[in-house]
């Protein structure tokens, strides 16, 4: 028996980091394949062991809200906990910023992506087991850039492009072990970045490849109702979400 999508990326464990990072501005750097490997694995365990998907949903990076506290993509706290079932132990980054502290599963404060994203999933599907036999998420950096200034959240995208090409191939050979253990038939960015990555990464014809409006609050369009048109977009592209 092959070993499962846990133990597969526990060898990509701190992998992304780098001792000196070129982007101007850019403060700190939390890993939370490292501080909070804990939780990322029950959720690998628990929702990624079987092959076979409708879709694989690939968002960016964590942010300080979801993902930076709880370890999973979008991973807005009350989903994961009450949702998902998973409150594993968080620890801390090394290097820590006060106004972007880590506490993991005490935090009470909301992550607007995540709350609409699991949130649709719950509405639609009911039960987590539902969702994810259709759909498995994954984000396609486990790292969160901090910036010097005002702490606010730098996407990959936004990097000096020496450290995009420093930083891509190993999140490029995360996504291909996802995808290998997955077995979608489509790749989805949530927002045109994981779209671009996956074309990036994959050969044509591998996968069908699209993407879905990121549900992020600050979007204007996806604050007219994410839902319905993330719905919309998942028709045209004739995705079986539907339950049946």
């Amino acid at each position: 028996m092959g070993e499962g999508l846990a133990e597969a990326l526990a060898g990509y464990r701190g992998a992304c980091m780098k001792e000196e990072w070129e982007t101007a501005a850019l403060g700190a750097v939390y890993d939370t394949s490292e501080y909070a490997w804990e939780p990322t694995r029950a959720y690998l365990e628990r929702y990624g062991a079987t092959p076979g998907r409708e879709a694989l949903l690939v968002g960016m990076n964590p942010g300080p809200w979801g993902m930076a506290q709880t370890g999973v993509p979008f991973g807005d706290v009350v989903a994961v906990r009450d949702w998902m079932g998973i409150e594993e132990p968080v620890g801390k980054p090394p290097q820590e910023v006060a106004k972007r502290q880590i506490v993991g599963f005490d935090l009470t404060r909301r992550e607007g992506s995540g709350k609409r994203l699991w949130g649709w999933a719950q509405e639609r599907f009911g039960t987590p087991e539902a969702f994810f036999s259709r759909f498995f998420v994954w984000n396609y950096c486990p790292l969160l850039f901090l910036d010097t200034t005002n702490c606010r959240n730098r996407t990959p995208d936004k990097l000096f492009k020496a450290d995009r090409d420093a930083l891509y191939p190993t999140c490029d050979a995360m996504l291909r072990v996802v995808a290998e253990h997955i077995q979608p038939k489509w790749i989805l960015g949530v927002g045109k970045f994981g779209e671009a990555r996956a074309r990036d990464v994959f050969e044509e014809g591998e996968y069908r490849i699209g993407s879905i409006l990121h549900p992020s609050p600050a979007s204007p369009k996806a604050n007219r109702g994410w839902a319905p048109q993330a719905e919309a977009e998942l028709d045209a592209l004739g995705v079986a979400w539907r339950v049946e």
